[in-house]
């Protein structure tokens, strides 16, 4: 049995809305699937506007674009990340600000924020690991009392939530992707939540290049013109159209992937109760999405003799980030503010097992088979 790490989403809808674009003459940005798509995103999470965008990164990059990041303004975030949510704000010349992670959720230590925080500190940037969300509360709190902002990654949290809010709606802005390792995809893809209207007309014109472009279509200006900064953010209407047959009816793929997730844990629990591997936490405050069904092993090595042993057996299971503050641009742009207790300790005993929509029973027993030989 051959059982890749990941299989893109496909409802089976995905040709006929397609076949529509293309009847229709209207390829680029902003027709009538970019317009579903936005308004289908901003019933799922209550936020104020939606736009889809090209990319996560893309929304990253608009985010510290309407957060007014300067040169010397600093921005704080988990180590453990995705390079995009440290480089949306290095291009706009911030420094990063490194703080450590909760070793039980994988998500920035809500803790720890306050103590890093300076006068230059603009904006914080939590990252809701494998769809659980971070203990918001406690970071909104804080950034009330500093006056930052909060700027939620949520790449990996559609159709997840914390405390009945959707992640992403939470801060003044969030960012989702639709890349095709997410559980609804594009291709390449992403949206920004605004969830603030101050911040809806100006993330238009970024989006549109810098000009009032979706001012002149709504008939507001008889023409339009170069007003701001920005760049070509906005997704064509062939991905938003193959993104729309999935996000219809999000609960198709959102159940699917569930049980998946719920069969894992049921399968591996012993394992995990035996001392063999630790199984993912949720705190009860979240409602998790089963974007990823991680486990966590006792050390590298044995990550190491573990990962060979699966591929050995034909399972598509690999770790993930490597720290930022670890690698040469994250010296360079960022630092870490206190002890690494947690971040690269963690980061070196996660295996990802295979996780996406229609994967089989039999599929998952199997890779929990394998890991019960290997662990005997």
């Amino acid at each position: 049995m051959n059982i890749p790490f990941n299989v893109p989403p496909y409802v089976g809808t995905e040709e006929k809305v397609i076949e529509k674009v293309i009847e229709n003459r209207k390829i680029c940005g902003d027709g009538e699937y970019t317009k579903k798509c936005n308004v289908k995103l901003e019933e799922m999470t209550g936020s104020n506007k939606v736009l889809t965008t090209t990319s996560c990164t893309s929304a990253l990059e608009m985010a510290a674009l309407l957060a007014d990041i300067q040169p010397g303004d600093e921005v704080i975030m988990p180590s453990y990340t995705f390079v995009s949510t440290a480089n949306a704000f290095v291009l706009r010349g911030a420094t990063i600000v490194f703080v450590d992670i909760r070793p039980d959720t994988l998500n920035i230590d809500e803790t720890l924020i306050e103590a890093a925080i300076t006068p230059k500190t603009k904006a914080i940037v939590p990252v809701h690991y494998a769809g659980v969300g971070c203990e918001m509360s406690t970071i909104c709190e804080i950034a009330r009392k500093y006056n930052l902002m909060v700027i939620e990654d949520a790449a990996q949290g559609v159709m997840a939530y914390y405390k009945g809010k959707a992640l992403g709606s939470i801060g003044q802005i969030g960012c989702f992707s639709f890349h095709e390792t997410k559980n609804y995809s594009s291709g390449e893809g992403g949206a920004i939540l605004l969830n603030e209207p101050e911040y809806i007309e100006r993330a238009e014109i970024i989006r549109e290049k810098g000009t009032n472009r979706a001012k002149f279509f709504r008939g507001h200006v008889d023409k339009y013109t170069w007003v701001d900064v920005g760049s070509s953010y906005l997704q064509s209407e062939l991905n938003c159209a193959y993104l729309y047959a999935q996000i219809e009816d999000p609960t198709l793929i959102n159940n699917d992937r569930l049980r998946s997730w719920n069969r894992y844990y049921k399968l591996l629990k012993p394992l995990a109760d035996r001392g063999c591997l630790e199984l993912p936490y949720i705190p009860p405050e979240c409602t998790h999405n089963a974007h990823m069904f991680y486990i966590k092993v006792k050390d590298y090595e044995e990550r190491t003799k573990l990962l060979a042993y699966l591929k050995e057996n034909e399972i598509g299971a690999v770790f993930h980030y490597i720290p930022l503050h670890s690698a040469p641009a994250g010296k360079k742009f960022g630092r870490f503010h206190g002890e690494d207790k947690y971040t690269t300790k963690e980061s070196e005993r996660i295996i990802r097992l295979p996780m996406y929509y229609g994967l089989k029973d039999e599929e998952i027993c199997y890779v929990a088979k394998v890991l019960e030989n290997y662990f005997a």
